[in-house]
This record gives structure tokens, sequence and C-alpha cells, in this order.
């Protein structure tokens, strides 16, 4: 199972990587926060502080995922070609 699907390019996703060091993702429904954590930092090769997730109307799952102090989510972004 894939657990990450697609970074989020909102605009109140892209003020989160840059004030908060938040990255914004969509994730399988059936996912839950350890596994996404675990495929983030396998993926990634960053320490995760924190995953919240929503689920919203549209029955999508949206993660909030804080990375650690060390590490800046605008470097992920940049890689994903977010900013």
């Amino acid at each position: 199972m894939k657990v990450l699907l697609y970074p989020i390019a909102t605009e109140k996703a892209i003020n989160m990587i840059e004030k908060s060091n938040i990255i914004t993702f969509m994730v399988d429904l059936r996912s839950k926060k350890q596994e996404i954590k675990k495929d983030f930092e396998d993926t990634f090769k960053v320490k995760v502080d924190r995953v919240n997730v929503e689920i919203e109307p549209k029955n999508r799952k949206r993660a909030y995922i804080r990375i650690g102090k060390q590490f800046k989510a605008s470097d992920i972004a940049l890689k994903l070609k977010l900013v």
C-alpha cells in the first residue's frame, strides 16, 4: 500500500512550510499516523516530530507532517518543486 499520495501546494500549505516547518500531503485513507511517519522518514531521510491527520468531507485524508528542528521543510519542498 502506498501511503503518501501527493503533496498539497495551496497558499495555506506553502505558508505552513515557511512558518511552521510543516509539510502537507494527501495520504491513503486507510493509513495510520505511524505508517505516514515511517514512510515520510524513509522517503526523505528526515526526522518527523509529529503527524496530524484530517479526513475531508470528500472522503480524502490529509496529513500535516511537522519536520524535526534540525531539518527544514523548505528543503523538502524544493525537492518536490513546491516552492
